[in-house]
């Protein structure tokens, strides 16, 4: 990332993390440290690409939409799989198939770096974000996340 995805990446996501309902509901649970643990975090991918990065769409307008992809080892497929985590689109492009697309660029990217499976999280009152990744193949785990700070 240069200096402007990375001014890109924190706008988008300062955005995202500020004003998400779905997001804010569960922000204590993350122990959401606000602009000092999302600072943290993209010197955290500067410094050690090899345990995730951020991928921003754009569109004619600049930037259209944002995800973080955090890399973990599957037991079960013996393989590395993705995180995907805060996934946005600015309010003024979505349904306009941005998110799909940046999925879609998304998938592809992580075939080439022989990942097997993307894992995501939805808020249980997110239908509609639901619904936008099962259009996108993803399926129900029958199982719920929980969080612990240590």
């Amino acid at each position: 990332m240069g200096a402007a995805d990375v001014r890109d990446a924190f706008h988008m996501l300062t955005d995202f993390l500020s004003a998400d309902e779905h997001y804010l509901a569960s922000s204590e649970a993350y122990g959401d440290l606000g602009l000092k643990g999302l600072n943290n975090a993209l010197d955290l991918f500067l410094e050690r690409p090899e345990l995730g990065f951020v991928w921003i769409a754009y569109d004619e307008k600049g930037v259209a939409g944002i995800c973080v992809v955090c890399y973990a080892i599957s037991t079960s497929m013996g393989s590395v799989v993705a995180k995907l985590d805060d996934v946005s689109v600015k309010p003024d492009r979505r349904g306009k198939g941005i998110g799909s697309e940046l999925l879609r660029q998304l998938k592809e990217q992580l075939r080439k770096e022989a990942v097997t499976r993307i894992d995501v999280a939805v808020h249980l009152q997110n239908p509609e974000a639901r619904h936008f990744y099962e259009k996108s193949g993803f399926v129900a785990l029958n199982e719920e996340r929980l969080s612990c700070l240590i």
